[in-house]
């Protein structure tokens, strides 16, 4: 009868395939045994003893590049090493908890690319009666501004959370967006542009505090970027923006330049 079992049998009583079996021969975690008088390698309880101590490192998720020294170290080196790999499993699992998270958020919709405050002021705006064209624009604005101006994004909802509590800037924000059925040379875009300005100064909370108006100065090349995305689909809104913001400069507010 002959000592020891084949690379199949082997592979089969520990759990793992022929292939992963060569695989850890490869690495030098396992020493191939010696082929018997008929040519085969057989496999014994010594080779069957440490593809199941692999194997099971393996599946606790030690890398396989550290599995050798760690069956070569001692008792205080082994639990030394089973602890970092214990905390690098932690920290994989909260990165994919975030991950799933992320897919969570996908499946709503915004969530994905906005906080929850950002989420509820676009989710007031359609009952405050604006089009879903100008929510959209809103939507697009809010994910850039966070992305490209992180330090003055709380600044920035406290302003939109403002102006949604003011009838005043409901009206004017709504009739620039319907601005766009305008004519380019219509009198009125310079008339609201001033009615706007105007608002603003009377109601500087709607401006936002120093520290968002200081990091907006500091961002002209982002604001540029936010201010003149959809430009093309809003040609009115964005140049009656511009005229309400060329205003607001004139009376001294630090708006970054386009």
């Amino acid at each position: 009868m002959m000592n020891g079992v084949t690379i199949g049998q082997a592979a089969a009583f520990v759990g793992v395939t022929v292939k992963t079996v060569r695989h850890y021969h490869k690495l030098g975690l396992v020493e191939e045994p010696e082929r018997d008088s008929s040519g085969y390698r057989r496999y014994g309880s010594d080779e069957l003893l440490r593809l199941v101590q692999v194997r099971t490192l393996a599946t606790a998720g030690v890398p396989l590049a550290g599995i050798g020294p760690l069956l070569d170290a001692d008792a205080e080196q082994f639990a030394a090493a089973l602890a970092g790999v214990e905390r690098q499993l932690t920290e994989r699992i909260e990165e994919l908890t975030a991950r799933r998270d992320t897919l969570h958020r996908l499946a709503d919709g915004d969530r994905a690319l906005l906080p929850d405050r950002a989420v509820a002021l676009l989710e007031r705006m359609p009952g405050l009666g604006f089009s879903p064209d100008y929510v959209a624009a809103q939507r697009d604005a809010l994910v850039l501004a966070r992305a490209l101006v992180p330090e003055g994004y709380d600044g920035f909802l406290t302003q939109l959370e403002h102006g949604l509590d003011d009838p005043g800037y409901i009206d004017l924000t709504r009739r620039g967006w319907e601005a766009e059925t305008w004519e380019p040379d219509d009198p009125r875009i310079e008339e609201l542009a001033t009615a706007m300005a105007d608002h603003y100064l009377a109601n500087p909370t709607l401006l936002g505090d120093p520290t968002s108006l200081n990091a907006w100065a500091k961002a002209s090349a982002q604001y540029k970027l936010i201010n003149n995305h959809r430009k093309d689909q809003a040609p009115i809104s964005a140049r009656l923006t511009a005229l309400t913001e060329t205003k607001l400069r004139a009376a001294g507010v630090p708006l970054p330049h386009r």
